[in-house]
């Protein structure tokens, strides 16, 4: 038999938030009376609305670009907010009308109900740690373009470079001696690698930054301690702390599908029909663990580097890295003698990755 979901507040509220405006619905769960207003983004105007119904009260609102600042200032003035993950409210499949007023509306019914998913509200610090690796990433994505539009540039001219690895100081040297004789193409050519250096540079200064935070901050331990295990480097393994933030709340089992690594289904009587991964979730961090995944295929051979890490982790994490280290290296040899597609075979690894990443943060906690 259901049973309805014990409710602590009186007034449930639900907030359609934008940049320039705020449209709000209080229901009172006692007598059903509905309490609309549009306000501004103020966060005290807010606060001060909210104290005015009937209380308690409770707050939600849709997690999203406008950031967690009204949370955090709901909370400091006694007022419970959750803010709730977008892709697990529930609507009905045949409403087909959207407006700001019936969004909070929902929202409000669905606090009141019980049935709304948060997501977890990083501190200040979380967040900027968590804006230092975002914006890493996307001087990473800035970097690959810069150096995309370089090559093509060069490539429709027919200039190919055929003396090893490329973006090397030898690939830089040969890229300064290119000249053209066209004004155009060479200012063309100058900008952008000008642009492609300019990107160096600011990776570069974030990556002294993440470094330096990673060693006093926080993340610390877990940093030390996921560092225990191939292809986690400092970087990986800051970049993992802080988007998973609270492991606790995870399980072994459970990161997998928060970090969207595990397979869609579809199953209906005796079918059972799986597909690609859901790709839920973190995309920084599952990518951070596709990549990592990926070093696990070579014969395991710890080098200086990963020695270095071991020797400032503890005994404890050490071992269980280890442990990991050959499980994982153990299961890309499987799928290799089964010929199994190395896409699919390295995914099920950063899946189980996954787990591991998740024992070793909870390790010593």
């Amino acid at each position: 038999m259901w049973e309805a979901p014990a409710m602590n507040q009186r007034t449930s509220v639900g907030l359609d938030v934008h940049a320039r405006s705020v449209v709000a619905c209080g229901l009172d769960g006692q007598t059903g009376e509905l309490f609309e207003r549009r306000l501004t983004p103020d966060h005290g105007e807010i606060v001060g609305w909210s104290r005015s119904l009937p209380t308690p009260v409770a707050v939600t609102y849709e997690a999203g670009p406008t950031g967690f600042g009204l949370a955090r200032s709901l909370t400091a003035a006694g007022i419970e907010c959750l803010v709730a993950a977008p892709s697990k409210l529930q609507r009905p499949p045949g409403d087909r009308v959207k407006t700001d007023a019936r969004d909070a509306r929902h929202l409000a019914r669905l606090l009141h109900l019980g049935q709304i998913v948060e997501v977890a509200v990083p501190s200040v610090e979380q967040e900027a740690a968590r804006d230092l690796v975002r914006a890493r990433e996307d001087c990473r994505g800035d970097l690959m373009s810069a150096r995309h539009r370089v090559s093509k540039l060069l490539l429709r001219q027919g200039i190919v470079y055929y003396g090893g690895h490329a973006w090397t100081k030898v690939h830089d040297s040969w890229l300064r001696t290119q000249h053209f004789d066209a004004p155009g193409l060479q200012l063309a050519y100058e900008t952008a690698y000008d642009t492609m250096l300019a990107a160096v540079d600011r990776r570069d200064r974030l990556d002294v930054a993440i470094a330096a935070m990673a060693t006093d901050s926080d993340y610390t331990p877990v940093v030390t301690r996921l560092g225990c295990l191939r292809g986690v480097s400092t970087l990986t393994a800051f970049g993992l702390a802080v988007e998973i933030g609270d492991w606790q709340r995870l399980t072994g089992r459970s990161i997998g599908a928060y970090l969207g690594l595990v397979p869609t289904e579809h199953s209906s009587g005796t079918s059972r029909s799986q597909g690609s991964i859901t790709k839920t979730g973190n995309g920084h961090a599952r990518r951070l663990l596709v990549e990592a995944a990926w070093h696990h295929r070579p014969r395991y051979r710890p080098g200086a580097e990963l020695r270095r890490r071991w020797e400032q982790a503890s005994p404890a994490a050490r071992a269980r890295g280890q442990q990991a280290n050959r499980r994982l290296h153990a299961r890309w040899a499987g799928f290799d003698v089964r010929n199994k597609r190395p896409a699919l075979a390295n995914t099920a690894i950063a899946r189980e990755l996954a787990g591991w990443c998740w024992s070793l943060a909870v390790l010593d906690t």
